[in-house]
């Protein structure tokens, strides 16, 4: 703009010293004058502008095809420009996710080499103290031996766990759907876990007697895996004489949810969005006591994801918490039948 009004100025003084032209036809020449060298050169600044933003571009379009599409690019500057911001906003987003992936990574990392170090370390204790001398002694040798052996069966728990985490994330776990019972799986699970429960005098529970059964299509050994793994969860944070209830419920026409409640200590609020992350523990120290791989609803989420599902939370710390998710019914399933509660 400066550089037009200067020349301008200069062509109308000149013309108005050579040629006596009056103030009223300088004044037009001067502003045909303005206007045209105005476009001219806004013309040639945009043109030479596009043609190195337009090289920056299609050089960028080498690196990254998926993302820009230079067919879609015209001369129009407007275009190219919202082009290249619309690129520059995926781009800024790409590298905020690459920053979070890189924040978890190592925060993975620690929380691995964590969970390992400490059973490694225990075994590796007991075995310096047999080679010490105390493998002499066969009430300790056989003592330490135990311990030993407990420390490589926490070990093997954690890598198996990991081992099914990354087969599910990669599809290489597949499930084998069928046929089955819920009711008589989650009655399976509190048989298994009764003693556990009993250490802790924690009462599992139906909501309700279930005469008939209630059938779903799923893999059973899987979703077997989910409720154990959730009611071992309640039992871990459940209060001493506290209750572990399962319902059983009809959602919509072809899908029922399973409820795992409890009456524990439940989670604070900023917890709860980070629950089913590997290794994270709400209460670090209070919650390796219990032992575990830390992984059990990490499994639980990707298991029911597997299965196309939805699973959900819901938690008032100091109340209690309740683990939920969704699955397929079949076609022989039937209603359940209330006839009040049992143990």
């Amino acid at each position: 703009m400066y550089i037009t009004i200067f020349l301008t100025l200069l062509m109308g003084v000149f013309l108005f010293l050579t040629a006596e032209l009056q103030w009223l036809p300088l004044l037009i020449f001067s502003c045909a004058c303005y206007i045209f060298s105005f476009l001219i050169i806004q013309y040639r600044v945009e043109h030479f502008i596009y043609k190195r933003v337009k090289k920056i571009y299609d050089n960028v379009t080498l690196l990254d095809a998926t993302t820009l599409r230079p067919s879609q690019i015209t001369t129009d500057m407007a275009t190219l420009t919202r082009e290249v911001e619309k690129f520059a906003e995926g781009k800024k987003l790409e590298i905020e996710t690459l920053k979070i992936r890189e924040t978890y990574r190592k925060e993975f990392m620690g929380n691995v080499s964590h969970e390992l170090k400490t059973p490694l370390f225990t075994v590796q204790g007991y075995i310096l103290t047999l080679l010490d001398g105390a493998l002499k002694d066969k009430t300790v040798r056989k003592k330490y031996l135990q311990r030993a052996n407990k420390g490589v069966e926490r070990l093997i728990y954690i890598v198996k766990d990991l081992d099914m985490i990354t087969k599910l994330e990669t599809g290489d776990l597949h499930l084998v759907m069928e046929n089955f019972n819920i009711v008589e799986l989650v009655q399976n699970s509190f048989d298994l876990l009764e003693m556990k429960a009993a250490k802790k005098n924690i009462t599992l529970t139906f909501d309700m007697d279930y005469e008939d059964p209630v059938w779903v299509y799923a893999d059973r050994e899987r979703i077997q895996q989910v409720i154990t793994n959730l009611v071992v969860n309640s039992i871990k944070y459940g209060k001493k004489g506290g209750t572990t209830e399962i319902s059983v419920e009809n959602l919509i026409r072809n899908k029922v949810i399973v409820r795992v409640t409890d009456n524990g200590e439940g989670i604070e609020k900023a917890n709860i969005s980070r629950l089913f992350e590997r290794f994270y523990r709400v209460d670090k120290s209070g919650s390796r006591k219990e032992g575990g791989s830390g992984l059990g609803l990490s499994i639980v989420k990707h298991i029911i994801e597997a299965h196309s599902e939805k699973i959900y939370v819901e938690s008032v710390f100091g109340v209690g918490s309740e683990f939920s998710f969704t699955l397929e019914k079949s076609k022989t399933s039937t209603r359940p039948r209330v006839k009040g509660k049992s143990s």
